[in-house]
């Protein structure tokens, strides 16, 4: 390897570079909707008196309940097109040293409890035990389907949309601190019942955004939903404007961070807005209807906020702090990652 080349961090492909090899080297056909692109987390196939939607995204930060995470990370991409997630494979990577069949037992019976509560039937996969792992991967192959008029692409967004954030951030990021630095934690001072209660944020509020999605499927005003995972509710909105081909501004005020993953972002010198958020849905809804859609997340005792508008590209991607308007920061490298 030459001396001068670059070395890529932990987390996702810088958005430029992956921008750059999408179109260097995917290709396209008649059948094909959507397609690989920044900021499109599903792809979308022509099946004729519907859509096929497929998603695929990897479990790498967590070992606890990773059967289950994979499930819910990839049914909430294919909720946010508007379709139902209804079939599954599994890829299944597991650490030479320690794998013991009560620990292949307990992923698959996660993974088929969460399928079980979302009505999706595991089909296949693949499970090896693999050299040079020290942890257990899974790749979860997620597919699902929608009436050819009710689909949502990233890309549907447009200038002018109201942009809602459902529930708060960082939910994921405050389920895998208190989990993976639990020890850590305590020896910080943070007692039983607060780690216990940010450890069940997986649960409570949850990182599905299948319910969440359905709401904003049914409502008119709805142009496009994201949910933003690795690189957190900032790196979400990036993906969001890029693949509208649009500018955005978020007033960072009225972002709902949640009390538990401000405080643990805080004991750790991370940016809430930069750490993984399963678990929040953005949505892209006409300006005239925003305020209905958020009754109907009222209504069912949904949190949800008003935190920005997609504007013209050329207004760039910033956000507003009290009165100083700056660009909104991307982070490729999840703030996560530079505590493990």
């Amino acid at each position: 390897m030459a001396p001068s080349a670059e070395i890529l961090h932990t987390g996702k492909l810088p958005l430029e570079l992956l921008q750059r090899l999408l179109a260097d080297y995917t290709g396209t056909d008649e059948r094909l909707v959507a397609g690989p692109r920044v900021g499109e987390d599903v792809a979308v196939v022509d099946m004729g008196d519907r859509y096929m939607v497929i998603k695929t995204d990897p479990i790498t930060f967590v070992t606890d309940e990773i059967g289950w995470y994979a499930v819910h990370v990839n049914a909430n991409d294919i909720a946010t097109s508007g379709a139902t997630p209804r079939w599954m494979l599994a890829a299944i990577l597991l650490p030479e040293a320690t794998t013991t069949p009560a620990m292949v037992e307990a992923i698959f019976a996660q993974l088929h409890g969460a399928c079980a509560d979302l009505g999706i039937i595991l089909v296949g996969g693949h499970t090896e035990v693999t050299y040079g792992l020290n942890r257990p991967i899974v790749v979860g192959v997620m597919v699902g389907e929608v009436a050819r008029e009710q689909l949502l692409t990233t890309a549907g967004a447009r200038v002018g949309d109201r942009v809602l954030l459902v529930k708060g951030v960082p939910i994921e990021a405050t389920a895998i601190i208190a989990h993976e630095k639990a020890d850590d934690l305590r020896r910080r001072g943070y007692d039983a019942a607060f780690i216990e209660r940010a450890q069940g944020f997986l649960r409570d509020p949850g990182i599905s955004v299948v319910g969440p999605a359905q709401v904003a499927a049914r409502h008119a005003g709805t142009h496009a939903m994201h949910d933003p995972t690795e690189g957190g509710l900032a790196t979400g909105l990036h993906e969001l404007a890029l693949a509208a081909g649009a500018g955005l501004r978020l007033d960072a005020d009225r972002v709902p961070i949640l009390p538990e993953g401000q405080r643990l972002c805080d004991e750790y010198g991370l940016d809430p807005l930069g750490a993984i958020a399963s678990g929040a849905l953005i949505v892209a809804v006409d300006p005239t209807t925003s305020e209905a859609l958020i009754e109907a997340y009222r209504r069912s005792a949904v949190p949800c906020a008003d935190i920005g508008e997609l504007v013209p590209a050329s207004e760039g991607i910033t956000m507003v702090c009290g009165t100083t308007r700056c660009p909104l920061p991307r982070f490729d490298s999840d703030e996560i990652t530079r505590i493990f």
